[in-house]
């Protein structure tokens, strides 16, 4: 029997002697009460040695997040500062791929039951693929909510219950761009896509790609599609409702279509570098912060990994939205961060719950940003920027101070087709027109509408 058990015991058994003494008849006729042994001659309970708190049983919980340097060192970062608060917790963090072979993991994972304890994914139209009603612990009575900036909660919530909590920046999606580029050649920051084109016109004829392209990645190729987004808001106000409502088009509507016809200028007019076919994002990055290419359609987040892998060429990199068509409503498409959840399935749910209070705190924010360049805001309540932000940070923020910027479609729809990746590097290598992409993927955005059961599909 434990020490612990032992001194429970006996202090049962002192209150039960103690509570018969004083139920039993006065003893009158016997020796006198006060010849007895008083009361106060008995060991107290409280007398006993006082029995200190078990330690916490040991837990492990288990922590899936993408393949990417920024991800894993901001999950690596979590996991580091909670448990050094909490030892007797272990995070052992596993690694998937991004873009749709990551989402396809995800999504089997937590069809077989199979997933981790806690997960890293998007935010937006693709929570809703995940069926999260069925699939994830509703969080959204836990009080750490509070914390959490009202504008991110509906990325993360479906009918009714909220299921994540923000892991990271607000990123900007537009053109990371090498500054030192622009100074040598005398370039200015366009606001117009025929002033971006005359950039990279001469760039080119100095020699430098003027556009990266790593479709090795095929994640990477969506962006001049997916970041063009505020200059489709602009011309189109109810563009995401319509498109919801399956009244707007891609095919139909020359705004939207832009994105895919962005890809097919670049190849044909030879803008990417000659790898760009199996170049992976990592090391076209390097080629960005060596200013071997000048620019690169992409979020902000891969800021924190060019810091790390060349932390003397990043304060080169700059950032602007992408170009539309009239300079006066030059912005940006904003991305909210991503989210960890929490399966059904973890069987630790109050010790991941724990985790994601952390996470959704100042002390989870500054442990990313001690770990990771922030790439934007966060949306944590409280939550601060250092003095030292990324000058590309800066740019993005004065588009969001100027009242330059908005949500990404993925945001403000629910509805994101999952054949786009494909369909953007087919278009970017020449194999596909963008009138083609943009009827293909209205078709890929069908079948993912009636999928989720929207009406109107």
């Amino acid at each position: 029997m434990s020490s612990k058990r032992l001194y429970h015991l006996l202090a049962i058994l002192m209150v039960i002697a103690l509570t018969i003494s004083a139920c039993a008849p006065a003893a009158t006729e016997g020796p006198a009460a006060t010849n007895a042994p008083a009361a106060t001659d008995v060991p107290a309970a409280t007398d006993a040695p006082v029995a200190t708190e078990a330690p916490a049983e040991p837990v492990t919980l288990t922590y899936l997040a993408d393949d990417s340097e920024a991800t894993q060192t901001s999950a690596k970062a979590l996991a580091d500062a909670y448990t050094a608060l909490h030892p007797n917790v272990t995070i052992n963090i596993e690694s998937r791929p991004g873009g749709t072979e990551g989402d396809n993991i995800v999504k089997t994972r937590l069809a077989t039951g199979e997933m981790t304890d806690i997960f890293w994914y998007n935010t937006g139209s693709l929570l809703q693929a995940l069926n999260p009603s069925d699939t994830l612990v509703d969080i959204s009575n836990e009080p750490f909510m509070a914390n959490i900036v009202d504008s991110f909660l509906p990325t993360v919530s479906h009918d009714g219950q909220t299921f994540g909590v923000p892991s990271g920046t607000a990123m900007g999606g537009g053109i990371l761009y090498n500054k030192k580029v622009y100074a040598d050649h005398g370039l200015s920051v366009p606001k117009t896509w025929a002033e971006f084109e005359a950039n990279n016109e001469a760039i080119k004829a100095a020699g430098i790609a003027p556009v990266l392209a790593t479709f090795g990645d095929t994640w990477t190729s969506q962006l001049f599609v997916l970041a063009d987004y505020y200059n489709v808001e602009q011309a189109h106000p109810t563009f995401a409702a319509d498109y919801t409502a399956n009244k707007a088009k891609y095919a139909s509507i020359p705004e939207a279509m832009n994105g895919f016809a962005y890809l097919q200028e670049g190849f044909e007019k030879g803008w990417y570098q000659k790898d760009f076919e199996t170049l992976k994002f990592e090391p076209g990055l390097n080629l960005l912060a060596e200013g071997e290419v000048a620019h690169y359609p992409m979020l902000t987040f891969v800021l924190s990994t060019i810091a790390t892998n060349s932390p003397d060429k990043v304060n080169d990199i700059g950032f602007f939205g992408v170009p539309g068509t009239d300079a006066s409503s030059a912005g940006t498409t904003i991305w909210m961060p991503a989210a960890t959840y929490i399966p059904k399935t973890s069987e630790h749910i109050a010790e991941a719950k724990d985790f994601l209070a952390f996470i959704a705190s100042t002390e989870g924010a500054d442990a990313l940003t001690a770990a990771v360049s922030p790439t934007g805001p966060y949306m944590i309540k409280g939550a601060t920027l250092p003095d030292s932000v990324l000058p590309a940070v800066k740019d993005l923020a004065s588009y969001i101070d100027a009242g330059k910027s908005g949500p990404a479609l993925e945001f403000v729809s629910p509805i994101k087709g999952p054949s786009l990746e494909q369909i953007c590097v087919a278009v970017g290598t020449g194999q596909m027109d963008a009138a083609t992409a943009a009827a293909d993927y209205d078709v890929d955005v069908e079948k993912q509408a009636q999928q989720l059961g929207l009406p109107g599909w």
